[in-house]
């Protein structure tokens, strides 16, 4: 399997409708849903996962799991319940946002040193829903080390958990390289589930050290997808070469028209400038376009100059998720 992973700012619906589109991607895992002391509304859900409205899957059908992170081992479990309802085919778990916002309220990377709060956190949302619901959890190799690393994922899989994807770093390396990839071989040996290997995954080579240094055989891209929308086809042996910038530029015109239909105008030239950045590492048309781009604001501006014209209408399947 191939997996898109969550990116909090970044990877929200509108690019994981276009990146699935692509193809190469098996399975979405969504930005975290947080959870503190409420039972959250069903439009908090689909807000986020606006995908749950379409039977939990992108418009070219990739199932997306929703993520939610908090502490509260009650509340999460009423949350996870009522998500549920809407019929994802699994729930996630973050256990790895090593933002210092959401750690400092006991979310994320710093519960990694509570492995006995995350047992109690897995079991009670493994409780709380259908069985045929997966429950999976995301995590990183520790908080400031990894000294409990072993304890976290031997705690989530007694709880029930079904799968793990581990971030080869902790939250003290934060997203800087190296990834330790050779540090889970340690948690697929101690836990008998599928475990999955993220972080620093940019190429088809780097795809193939993390196999061979982690013993996983399944991967989370994230932006190294965003950077190169092709590499989960070629990690994938489906493809040979990167998708061609012309063959880009109509995907990114439709990412475009969805940001414009629902992100607040002062936003919208922003998140098709920080797209363009992330290409730039894999894409020169990509660098020189930024560089052109990088002060204009005015969304059909930017339109008229990357597309030479006004936009198309937002794919029929993607603007009913979206809506």
């Amino acid at each position: 399997m191939i997996l898109l992973a969550p990116m909090e700012g970044l990877l929200d619906h509108i690019l994981r409708d276009v990146l699935t589109r692509v193809g190469g991607v098996d399975r979405c895992v969504s930005e975290f849903i947080r959870v503190t002391d409420q039972l959250l509304p069903n439009r908090v859900f689909t807000r986020i996962v606006p995908e749950l409205k379409n039977g939990g899957r992108t418009a070219a059908g990739v199932p997306v799991h929703p993520q939610l992170l908090g502490s509260d081992v009650n509340c999460l479990a009423e949350n996870a319940a009522r998500l549920a309802e809407l019929q994802p085919e699994g729930i996630d778990l973050n256990f790895g946002c090593p933002a210092k916002c959401v750690n400092r309220h006991r979310g994320g990377a710093v519960l990694l040193d509570e492995p006995e709060l995350i047992h109690d956190i897995v079991a009670a949302v493994r409780r709380a829903v259908p069985a045929q619901v997966m429950v999976s959890a995301k995590m990183r190799l520790g908080y400031m080390d990894d000294s409990r690393t072993l304890d976290v994922a031997r705690a989530i899989h007694a709880a029930g958990g079904q799968e793990i994807v581990v971030h080869a770093r902790t939250k003290a390396d934060g997203y800087k390289p190296p990834a330790y990839w050779e540090r889970i071989a340690a948690v697929r040996e101690a836990v008998p589930i599928t475990v999955i290997a993220n972080g620093e995954i940019w190429t088809v080579e780097h795809a193939e050290l993390a196999r061979q240094r982690s013993g996983c055989e399944h991967l989370m891209l994230g932006r190294g997808m965003v950077a190169d929308p092709g590499l989960a086809l070629r990690v994938a042996g489906q493809r040979n070469q990167p998708v061609p910038w012309a063959e880009l530029l109509p995907l990114m015109q439709g990412f475009f028209t969805q940001v414009r239909a629902t992100v607040a105008p002062r936003h919208q030239g922003g998140r098709l400038k920080q797209w363009l950045h992330y290409l730039k590492r894999a894409y020169p048309e990509a660098e020189a376009a930024y560089a052109e781009l990088r002060t204009v604001n005015d969304a059909n501006e930017l339109a008229r100059r990357l597309w030479g014209g006004c936009l198309p209408a937002v794919p029929e399947a993607a603007a009913s998720i979206a809506a």
